[in-house]
């Protein structure tokens, strides 16, 4: 069975820090695209950044640009989203997701997020002022 476990969610002030992780079991995490999304409260979700598969080179929404950096680590299965410089408008639920053939690259996050069939229950961060 494969499962996608995120931790590290809470509540931070406004230009503060968070650090993200996915745990990943149940696939060959080298084998999939990883993808972190975000639904804030009465909107689309969206993509934040996208990792291609084996070691991976990350890809950003203008959004997060700068400020956010994902990152894989294939001995520990888990996945990682550093987010710096924290804004009100990053407050969302926060989940990451595995595809098999997901595409990551230049045009992310246009790509949409179907390509990823496997997803994690999410962890809220919440910026506040």
């Amino acid at each position: 069975e494969v499962e996608l476990v995120e931790s590290g969610g809470g509540l931070v002030q406004a230009g503060g820090s968070l650090n993200l992780s996915c745990t990943v079991s149940g696939l060959t995490f080298s084998d999939y695209a990883m993808g972190w999304f975000r639904q804030a409260s009465g909107k689309e979700r969206e993509g934040v950044a996208c990792i291609t598969r084996g070691y991976g080179t990350g890809f950003y929404a203008d959004s997060v640009q700068g400020r956010f950096t994902i990152s894989r680590d294939k001995e520990k299965n888990t996945l990682y989203l550093q987010m710096n410089s924290l804004k009100l408008e990053d407050t969302a639920i926060y989940y990451c997701a595995a595809g098999e053939w997901a595409r990551c690259g230049t045009d992310w996050p246009s790509r949409p997020p179907t390509e990823y069939e496997h997803w994690g229950q999410g962890t809220q961060v919440t910026v506040s002022s």
